[in-house]
């Protein structure tokens, strides 16, 4: 099979709550004509995301092509998970013309990248393009990116700090791996925060990379599918905090599954995730509750003091479980303080 039979992958990563999901079903809606699989790889072990977009399949994308792995970074267990789901993909009766990937919040893209130089999958598939989204009024806030005067700063009052925050790490090891970064929540950050946006991610890029701003995951899909990028064999061009190591860990950052008994007051459970936000330093919020007397389920994704809500679909005959998972650094997962301010 030569190079042209090659199917596309694109990769989608970004920090966590930035909009890839919004994004994956942007383009399952408007597939070009493509038909389409999906590969969603979640942090913890209650998958969210997947849930989301299956409840999206269409002809185009349907149901057996959405696969999930919601245990664990695919770039941490390719033998075991990613080669396989794979090469599932690939044998699908009907064999799909473009996979997207959506990695986890925390993943790093990189080590990703090298997985596709496996024997096994490198002469069918290729990486058609990288994908990294970046929240805009976020990153002009400066809560994603290191403040470079603030590091110094603190490096000349206590020479034990000698590195950047985990959270830092990760942001840049997304954008200085990507063929094209959007900024997303444009219509949040405003033409100021945008312009704030793209001076810090160009700060850290070693190489030209466009920056297109994007709300609610709306954008041409030809701008996203059809880069021919081959990034699997432009890996030196993608530096990254991590290499010369043979692999990477997740320790800096913990998951939490909480279950809720069913809610009377959605917003007092907002404000409740707002206070996590606040108190705990919590980063991420996702999962699904049971809302009293409402036969719809109500989707809740926070990022930060941040809080969305959407019922989403009917609960049918699936049980009326409440769960929400919750990111942090691990330093700052205390179960029990979780528990205690969601009333768990």
């Amino acid at each position: 099979m030569n190079s042209l039979n090659k199917i596309p992958v694109t990769v989608i990563t970004g920090f966590l709550g930035a909009g890839k999901t919004t994004l994956i079903r942007h383009l399952m809606a408007n597939p070009q004509g493509k038909r389409l699989a999906i590969l969603v790889n979640e942090f913890g072990t209650l998958g969210v995301d997947g849930d989301i977009l299956k409840s999206c399949a269409d002809a185009n994308c349907p149901v057996e092509n959405i696969v999930e792995l919601a245990n664990g970074c695919i770039c941490c267990t390719v033998a075991e998970d990613f080669i396989p789901t794979i090469e599932a993909l690939m044998a699908l009766p009907t064999r799909p013309d473009h996979i997207i990937i959506e990695t986890s919040g925390l993943a790093l893209p990189k080590p990703l990248l090298k997985a596709f130089d496996w024997p096994a999958i490198r002469s069918r598939i290729t990486v058609d393009g990288v994908i990294a989204l970046a929240d805009a009024e976020a990153v002009a806030a400066g809560r994603f990116a290191p403040d470079v005067a603030a590091v110094d700063a603190q490096r000349a009052a206590d020479p034990s700090i000698d590195h950047e925050t985990p959270l830092s790490e990760v942001f840049e090891d997304q954008i200085l791996c990507a063929d094209l970064i959007l900024l997303s929540k444009a219509d949040l950050a405003g033409e100021a925060g945008l312009a704030a946006a793209r001076v810090v991610i160009s700060a850290e890029l070693t190489r030209t990379v466009p920056m297109l701003a994007m709300t609610e995951g709306v954008i041409d899909p030809r701008v996203i599918l059809g880069l021919n990028a081959a990034a699997e064999d432009d890996i030196a061009a993608r530096p990254s905090h991590h290499d010369g190591e043979d692999d990477h860990e997740h320790d800096d950052f913990n998951t939490v599954v909480i279950d809720l008994p069913e809610v009377t007051d959605p917003e007092a459970l907002t404000a409740a995730i707002i206070r996590l936000a606040n108190e705990q330093k919590i980063l991420r919020v996702k999962g699904h509750v049971a809302v009293a007397d409402k036969p719809m389920r109500l989707l809740v994704q926070a990022v930060g003091a941040r809080v969305r809500s959407q019922y989403d679909r009917p609960w049918g005959s699936s049980p009326r479980l409440s769960q929400l998972v919750v990111i942090a650094e691990h330093a700052d997962i205390d179960e029990a303080a979780i528990r205690a301010v969601l009333g768990a």
